[in-house]
């Protein structure tokens, strides 16, 4: 991991480079509500924003069937991270004045955000082939960047996304972000302040091996390899169903698992299957998290939240 970013504060509870604090002088937002989920000192994301949204009564989809057995209704859920630091997807949160430094988009140029963006030359990137830089800033946007490479004087990335969190608007349809789907990444991780506060308030992100070329609103983009319908659109909204049972569950599996009752998780991207997102931290339990393995996929069932748009 890189060195802790000089200039961060830290987050509650958040003990590694991948996180951090800010001041309440820092913040441009008034402190919400404790039902609110918050980052950097802001809400994130307006009350009626779908991350936000209760899915819980939400009718089932028509392909609901059909999308969970191409997942895998006999495969299980699995936290892709833990307390091994290559895990998860780290992110960091900046005063409202850090120094913005200049981005270069080497693929994805039409589609990205120009910089430059408040990301300091230490925050911590993904270790895994996706190069993730994640940063939350107390003005109150998110500065998400993929395929991240630090410069002399800033960073080089294949795309790059900027998301006011005091907005619903979507990016334009066909446009990337720094996940395949368009969405931000840093509101669907599981995080350890919120595991610690004892509720997660929003939707969470997973991925899925293989998708069809389409979208479902909030995505704006596709990532997909073939045109067949019996594979789920990115954007697609999973819940755990009202009637699995979670009374053997404790911990943080057991906080993850009752924010998907409620809120669900969204198809962000191409990758293992039911392998659900989380924030990097050498703090995780992992025996805690490993109970997440025993949920299949047949306890999920995808809620219609729009039509899929090609």
């Amino acid at each position: 991991m890189p060195p802790r970013p000089v200039r961060l504060v830290a987050t509650l509870l958040l003990l590694t480079a991948c996180t951090a604090s800010v001041s309440e002088s820092a913040a441009t937002a008034t402190t919400p509500p404790p039902t609110t989920p918050t980052i950097a000192g802001c809400p994130l994301f307006p009350a009626d924003n779908p991350w936000r949204q209760d899915v819980s009564r939400l009718p089932v989809s028509s392909m609901s069937a059909v999308w969970i057995r191409h997942i895998g209704a006999t495969t299980f859920l699995h936290p892709d991270f833990g307390s091994n630091p290559r895990y998860g997807i780290p992110y960091v949160v900046v005063p409202a004045d850090q120094t913005k430094v200049p981005i270069t988009f080497t693929e994805s140029r039409s589609e990205s955000d120009p910089g430059p963006y408040p990301v300091p030359l230490t925050a911590p990137v993904e270790s895994d082939t996706d190069k993730h830089v994640l940063v939350a800033s107390a003005d109150c946007h998110l500065y998400e960047l993929y395929g991240a490479v630090r410069t002399t004087t800033g960073w080089k990335a294949k795309s790059g996304a900027i998301f006011d969190l005091n907005s619903d608007a979507l990016r334009p349809d066909e446009w990337t972000s720094a996940d395949a789907a368009g969405l931000p990444i840093l509101p669907g991780l599981v995080r350890p302040d919120e595991i610690a506060a004892g509720h997660i308030d929003h939707a969470l992100r997973f991925t899925v091996s293989e998708t069809q070329q389409g979208f479902i609103h909030p995505a704006t983009h596709q990532a997909g390899a073939t045109t067949s319908p019996n594979y789920i659109p990115m954007g697609a909204r999973l819940r755990l169903k009202r009637s699995f049972d979670t009374s053997g569950y404790h911990g943080a599996a057991l906080i993850v698992l009752t924010a998907l009752k409620k809120y669900g998780m969204f198809v962000a991207d191409n990758g293992s299957n039911w392998y659900i997102s989380g924030a990097t931290y050498t703090g995780w339990d992992d025996n805690d998290l490993n109970q997440l393995k025993t949920v299949p996929g047949s306890a999920f069932q995808v809620v219609d939240t729009g039509p899929v748009i090609h």
